[in-house]
């Protein structure tokens, strides 16, 4: 049974700074797209950035392009979103997932909140 696991959320105010972390095994890392989707209080979980294994492309949404970065470090297992100019609209539960079309997996998700 494949897992994800997150860490990195937390509390920042508008401007600032979070890197997210979720590592995974070196199977998924090199053979699924590996993605980050955030689900706000009342509102549907909707991707935010993603990128593909075993081709490196990536893809943002609209709302965070610019500021927010997926990257990937094979020697320690780990997908990493940076995310910068963080603004309270950025506020949600972020989850790590792992996707082929025919599965998913799911990390447990981690809390942002921006706030002043």
């Amino acid at each position: 049974q494949e897992q994800l696991v997150e860490s990195g959320g937390g509390s920042v105010q508008p401007g600032g700074s979070l890197r997210l972390s979720c590592q995974a095994s070196e199977h998924l890392l090199s053979n699924f797209v590996m993605g980050w989707f955030r689900q706000a209080p009342g509102k549907e979980r909707h991707l935010v950035a993603r990128l593909v294994g075993n081709t490196g492309e990536t893809f943002y949404s609209e709302s965070v392009k610019g500021r927010f970065t997926i990257s990937r470090d094979n020697t320690k297992k780990t997908v990493y979103l940076e995310m910068n100019n963080l603004k309270p609209e950025d506020t949600a539960v972020y989850y790590c997932s792992a996707a082929l079309p025919d599965v998913i997996y799911w990390g447990q998700g981690t809390q942002v909140t921006v706030s002043s």
